[in-house]
């Protein structure tokens, strides 16, 4: 549920057998850096999906916890993985209905980048860990991402560095980076999507109102992956989480922004 079109979080949800092998590698790979750093006990996954990335945080010191607005998300990931332990609820990421304090880490793995304003989502993650708990938030870094109308924020090292220390009194800032043959792929992914863009001669889809685009691009999405990574899903490629490492040297051709954030500063805890 979203309670404000100033804060409005979108779709756009990496699938099994449809996404390509080096996008769905990224996200594992990058739930694995966070799985090394966040610890046991309450652990929340904001923006958990299909459940499938939430259930990699499952062991037996966890209670593991996934929220997401989608009501389909929510569903199917609690038919597949609530057997197994995953509590889910559908919870709108900039209002969590959850109590101050609660969890010993939480997770937002790219989704911060799908707020027109991500301050209030960050506050909220400040707001439901613990003084000693831990924040760990995974996000595309803005000089090597490419169009996408879901992403609406996007942000560089400076930026995010400094909005997450805003709420929180130490924040670490690394990256989740590749080795050179998938940097390989993803430009050249790039610059296939690049000329199907240029179909666009006129422009239309930054002319017709956002909703069309968003619409437009949420159906043919599937067909895209189809043109422009043909033979790219499924296992085909052989790119797996292997091919990723998480680097504390982030630069401007580093692909995901990976921050560690702790001991949150509370609205009116001073």
């Amino acid at each position: 549920m979203v309670t404000s079109t100033k804060s409005r979080l979108t779709g756009e949800r990496p699938h099994e057998g449809v996404t390509p092998d080096s996008l769905l590698a990224l996200h594992e790979a990058g739930y694995r850096a966070v799985l090394e750093r966040i610890g046991k006990g309450r652990i929340l996954d904001v923006g958990c999906g299909q459940g499938f990335e939430s259930a990699r945080f499952f062991d037996p010191g966890r209670q593991v916890i996934g929220v997401d607005d989608s009501s389909d998300a929510v569903t199917e990931a609690a038919t597949r993985y609530g057997p197994a332990g995953l509590r889910v609820a559908q919870m709108d990421a900039v209002a969590l209905g959850l109590l101050e304090g609660r969890f010993d880490g939480a997770c937002s793995s790219h989704l911060i980048e799908h707020f027109t304003d991500p301050e209030q989502h960050v506050a909220e993650l400040a707001r439901v860990v613990k003084d000693d708990g831990i924040v760990c938030v995974v996000t595309p870094n803005k000089p090597t991402d490419f169009e996408n109308p879901f992403h609406l924020h996007l942000f560089d090292r400076t930026e995010l560095r400094t909005m997450l220390g805003r709420h929180f009194a130490h924040v670490w800032l690394g990256g989740v980076d590749a080795a050179p043959h998938v940097k390989a792929d993803f430009e050249a992914r790039r610059l296939k999507g690049a000329k199907l863009l240029r179909l666009d001669v006129l422009d239309l889809r930054h002319r017709m109102p956002r909703s069309w685009y968003v619409w437009a691009y949420t159906r043919l999405l599937p067909l895209a992956y189809k043109l422009v990574a043909r033979g790219d899903t499924g296992g085909a490629t052989g790119i797996t989480a292997d091919d990723w490492f998480v680097t504390d040297e982030p630069d401007d051709t580093t692909l995901v922004l990976f921050a560690v954030a702790t001991s949150p500063r509370r609205a009116g805890s001073g």
